[in-house]
């Protein structure tokens, strides 16, 4: 491994490390969404973990590796606006199949509106430093055993989505839940290096988180809350988007970037 692409690893297994052990430190070591009165917590961890650490230190790392490398942007998910314009919806179709599938309790468009809307900056964030930068480093730092590089990063990038996950609080910390998000997580691999678009993957994922919250709030005999549309969740999600898009377009590919070719 050369001494770039062993950079590129230890920068994307960095950011790994400072996303999970914010997480901890804002979520599962005080509980944050285990308490429905904690407003101001869930909206620092919100901000810190998945905004600033998922998106925008991400987007940082991400640009510091197509300015150094001839690393093509769709390894990490970032193809031409015609892929995501194909895949987004597809993946979003593919996403629903799999909530009816999964035997979903509640099968009302507002709630699935709001429960979407709910966890999407989480998986913003966990497949910009799940996929997009470590399985993207992985992939780039195989490119001579193409063979390897592919199934290598799929693995590695599933198995730290489910480590992640102990940093959470209760259920998401117990160890069978970490496996089921293990698998959830092999899923978003194939639809990752499948569609190779960055969107459509946060799509998916976001649809298979859906299915988890809706889970959840039945659980808790919250469903009713959901059948209205919860403003504060829509804008939020909104919100995110426009975070992402920036990083997008302003760090990691802006208006006439070619990233290195030697």
């Amino acid at each position: 491994m050369t001494g770039h692409k062993g950079q590129t690893i230890l920068w994307a297994l960095g950011l790994w490390t400072a996303w999970t052990a914010a997480t901890w430190w804002l979520e599962g070591r005080i509980n944050t969404l285990g308490r429905p009165d904690a407003v101001t917590d869930r909206l620092i961890y919100a901000v810190v973990v998945n905004l600033l650490i998922g998106v925008l230190a991400a987007g940082l790392v991400l640009r510091r590796r197509f300015r150094q490398a001839a690393a093509p942007l769709s390894r990490s998910g970032f193809g031409p606006l015609r892929r995501t314009m194909l895949f987004v919806p597809a993946a979003l179709a593919a996403g629903l199949f799999f909530y009816m599938a999964g035997g979903a309790p509640s099968h009302d468009p507002i709630v699935i509106l709001n429960a979407y809307a709910q966890v999407f900056v989480v998986s913003m964030a966990e497949v910009m430093v799940c996929w997009a930068v470590v399985a993207g480093a992985v992939r780039g730092s195989l490119e001579n055993r193409a063979w390897l590089a592919v199934p290598a990063a799929a693995i590695i990038a599933t198995v730290l989505f489910g480590v992640y996950h102990f940093a959470h609080s209760a259920p998401f910390n117990a160890p069978g839940m970490v496996a089921f998000l293990s698998v959830i997580g092999l899923v978003t691999s194939a639809v990752f290096f499948l569609t190779e678009d960055l969107y459509a993957t946060i799509a998916f994922h976001n649809a298979l988180g859906t299915l988890g919250v809706v889970r959840a709030l039945d659980s808790a005999g919250s469903l009713a809350a959901f059948e209205t549309v919860q403003w504060p969740l829509i804008a939020t999600a909104l919100a995110g988007f426009c975070v992402l898009v920036a990083v997008d377009v302003i760090l990691v590919r802006p208006r006439g970037f070619e990233p290195r070719t030697r």
